[in-house]
């Protein structure tokens, strides 16, 4: 990935972000990567671990050591419900709330439920094959499962950087497994997404969170609802648009609120303006 010889201008703008700590990254559509800030500090993802997690699950099912379709908890509930949050888990409930395919109900429980049923076919922890599966191949040295496999992945810019070149052009998942983690699942389900309100439709792939027509969104109001990714409760986030070939991403240590909102949309803009995409 080759590393753009000028800075972006739009990158400046996280100076004046209402944090302690930042970092931020843009990959242009000709694949430059340009990065700002805190360089080698280990931040939180906090959700974007979520995406991470999927891209395991998926590398599993890849190798024949899970399928999507294999039932996972409740009546009804299989592997790519937990993955779309359609499973009828609660955000951290360990009992069900709901049956599945009723409602995109946001979970960690599902996530965390997906992360155990595919340690016990790997035969190993789920952290060991995080590393050896996702983090070893896509060189990412930092990176580490300190916590919950929902929401507690750390890893600095750099290795952000090397995961966000993954969601622009997979390695280490096949291009028909990728194209199916980026299509929503269940395209007609509502739900709700933590910190923004409920949508009707509510998009989702097998991990990343699908824009389609959410508004307001904490992504750029010039992407197009295909632009896919996640945010995280520790005021992180990552999207791709694969329209503006485009792909950007930010962390910081400041929790997700009405802060995030006021700067990450302009700054998106700002991004694809510059970029004139």
């Amino acid at each position: 990935m080759p590393v753009g010889a000028a800075s972006l201008e739009s990158l400046k703008l996280i100076d004046s972000w209402p944090v302690d700590g930042v970092a931020a990254g843009v990959i242009d559509h000709h694949g430059n990567l340009f990065t700002r800030g805190k360089h080698n500090h280990s931040f939180r993802l906090a959700s974007i671990s979520k995406v991470m997690t999927a891209w395991a699950t998926l590398i599993a099912v890849e190798d024949g050591s899970v399928s999507l379709d294999d039932p996972v908890g409740q009546p009804g509930c299989t592997l790519r419900h937990l993955l779309c949050h359609a499973g009828g888990y609660g955000f951290d409930t360990e009992a069900s709330i709901i049956s599945p395919e009723r409602k995109r109900v946001y979970s960690n429980t599902g996530y965390n439920m997906a992360a155990q049923y595919v340690s016990e076919f790997v035969d190993m922890g789920f952290a060991q094959y995080l590393q050896e599966a996702l983090f070893a191949p896509l060189n990412m040295p930092t990176a580490q499962l300190l916590g919950s496999p929902a929401a507690d992945i750390h890893c600095t810019i750099e290795d952000m950087a090397k995961f966000a070149q993954e969601l622009r052009r997979p390695t280490v998942i096949a291009l028909s497994t990728y194209i199916d983690a980026t299509t929503t699942q269940f395209p007609e389900l509502e739900g709700i997404v933590p910190g923004l309100g409920k949508y009707s439709p509510c998009p989702w792939g097998l991990g990343p969170e699908i824009r389609g027509a959410k508004h307001p969104h904490w992504t750029a109001p010039r992407n197009s609802a295909s632009t896919f990714g996640h945010f995280g409760g520790t005021g992180t986030f990552i999207w791709h648009d694969p329209v503006a070939n485009v792909t950007c991403f930010a962390l910081t240590n400041r929790e997700f609120d009405a802060w995030a909102m006021q700067y990450w949309p302009d700054f998106g803009q700002a991004v694809l303006n510059e970029l004139g995409r």
